[in-house]
C-alpha cells in the first residue's frame, strides 16, 4: 500500500470527505435516495471543476446519476456552474448555438453542410464538441481539420473566425479541459455520463439560439426544462442522426423546442418514404463534392435541407414548415461552393 494511499484512507477516517453527502443522496438506497436540488447540483460540480472530488468519488457520482438519469434541475444547476468556470467574453457576436458531442457512424456529417450553409446568410455559428470518447465514429474536429478548417483554441480565435467565415468550432478540451477529462471516463466505465447531456446546454457565449441534439426521446423533456430554467430564450432539440444534429429524412422528427422562453414542440414529418441505405464508408471526400455540387446525392440533400428547415424555424425567420422548407432549399443554393 502506497504512503499516499494511507495518507488518503487517514483523511478519510479522521472525516467525512465534504463530497461523500452527493453521492450519499444518490446512493441512499430504493427508498432513501433522491435528486439533487438545482443548489446542491451547483456545488457539486463547482468541486468537481475545481478538483475537489477523488476519482472513486467521481465515477461513482457519475454513473449513479446515470442510472436514474438527471433531472432538468440537475441539468440547471451543473451547467450554471461549468458557465461560472469557464467565464467565457460576453462580447463575442454570436447567433446560434451548436452542440457537436456525438459523432456519426452510419452516415457522413451533413449537419455540417447545413451550419455552413447557414453561415453563408451571416449567422455566426458558434459549435463546441468533444471527440475520441466512442470508438468506431467521425467527430465534427476530424471533419474540420481534413476540411482545412482548424479548431479555435482561444476565444479571440473564436471572435476572428466569426468575424471571417460567421462558423467556428472549439473543441472541449478548450473550452472546459475538467469536463472533456470526464467525458473521456467512457473507456473506463462503459457508459455515456450525464456531462454528455450538460454538455449540450453550455452556450457559453449566450447566443439567443441554441440548437441540441439527443440519443433518447426521453431526455427531450429534461434539455427542453432545463432550457427554460436557465433563461434559453430560444432552442431546439431533437433526437437527430447517431444522435448528432441531423434531421433523418426517413423519419418523423418531433422537436422540442423553446421560443420566447416559452416550452412548445412541433412534429415534422417524414420527407421520404422507406428505409434509406447506408454508405460503405464515411468518405469526407464525398462530402467536399456535395458542398461543391460536383455530384448528386438524394439523402444528403434531404438531411441537410431537413436540418436547415427545424434551424430556420427556430431562428424565426419562417413562420410554418412549408416556409422553412422553401427558405431552406434557397440557403442551400445560395451557399458559398468556395467555402470548401
Amino acid at each position: 500500500m502506497s504512503q499516499q494511499y494511507r495518507n488518503k484512507l487517514s483523511q478519510i477516517k479522521t472525516g467525512e470527505h465534504p463530497f461523500a453527502q452527493y453521492v450519499r443522496i444518490l446512493g441512499k438506497g430504493k427508498t432513501g435516495s433522491r435528486s439533487l436540488t438545482e443548489q446542491e447540483a451547483f456545488d457539486a460540480m463547482h468541486m468537481i471543476l475545481n478538483g475537489d472530488v477523488e476519482e472513486v468519488q467521481l465515477g461513482a457520482f457519475l454513473m449513479l446519476l446515470r442510472v436514474k438519469e438527471e433531472s432538468y434541475q440537475e441539468l440547471t444547476g451543473f451547467v450554471a456552474a461549468v458557465r461560472q468556470y469557464i467565464a467565457a467574453p460576453k462580447d463575442i457576436n454570436v447567433q446560434l448555438d451548436w452542440s457537436s458531442y456525438a459523432g456519426k457512424k452510419k452516415q457522413l456529417p451533413w449537419y455540417l453542410l447545413s451550419c455552413f450553409a447557414i453561415a453563408d446568410q451571416g449567422i455566426a455559428v458558434y459549435m463546441h464538441g468533444a471527440s475520441g470518447h466512442t470508438e468506431g465514429r467521425l467527430y465534427t474536429e476530424q471533419v474540420l481539420s481534413s476540411l482545412g478548417i482548424a479548431p479555435a483554441q482561444t476565444w479571440q480565435t473564436v471572435e476572428q473566425q466569426l468575424h471571417d467565415q460567421h462558423f467556428s468550432f472549439m473543441p472541449l478540451e478548450f473550452l472546459c479541459p475538467p469536463l472533456k477529462h470526464i467525458i473521456d471516463y467512457r473507456s473506463y466505465l462503459g457508459l455515456r455520463s450525464p456531462v454528455h447531456t450538460l454538455s449540450r446546454l453550455l452556450n457559453p457565449l449566450a447566443a439567443p439560439y441554441s440548437m441540441q441534439s439527443i440519443f433518447h426521446p426521453a431526455y427531450g423533456d429534461s434539455h427542453q426544462q432545463a432550457a427554460v430554467s436557465l433563461q434559453q430564450t430560444h432552442a431546439a432539440v431533437f433526437k437527430g442522426e447517431g444522435g448528432e444534429i441531423e434531421r433523418r429524412p426517413e423519419a418523423s422528427c418531433l422537436v422540442k423546442t423553446v421560443i420566447d422562453g416559452v416550452a412548445g414542440e412541433e412534429n415534422w414529418p417524414k420527407m421520404v418514404e422507406g428505409r434509406q441505405s447506408q454508405p460503405d464508408r464515411l468518405d469526407i471526400n464525398h462530402l467536399i463534392a456535395i458542398w461543391r455540387g460536383e455530384v448528386s446525392d438524394p439523402y444528403a440533400t434531404n438531411a441537410i435541407i431537413g436540418t436547415l428547415a427545424i434551424t430556420i424555424r427556430l431562428l424565426q425567420k419562417a413562420d410554418c414548415q412549408q416556409a422553412a422548407f422553401a427558405l431552406a432549399k434557397q440557403w442551400w443554393l445560395e451557399r458559398d461552393r468556395d467555402r470548401l
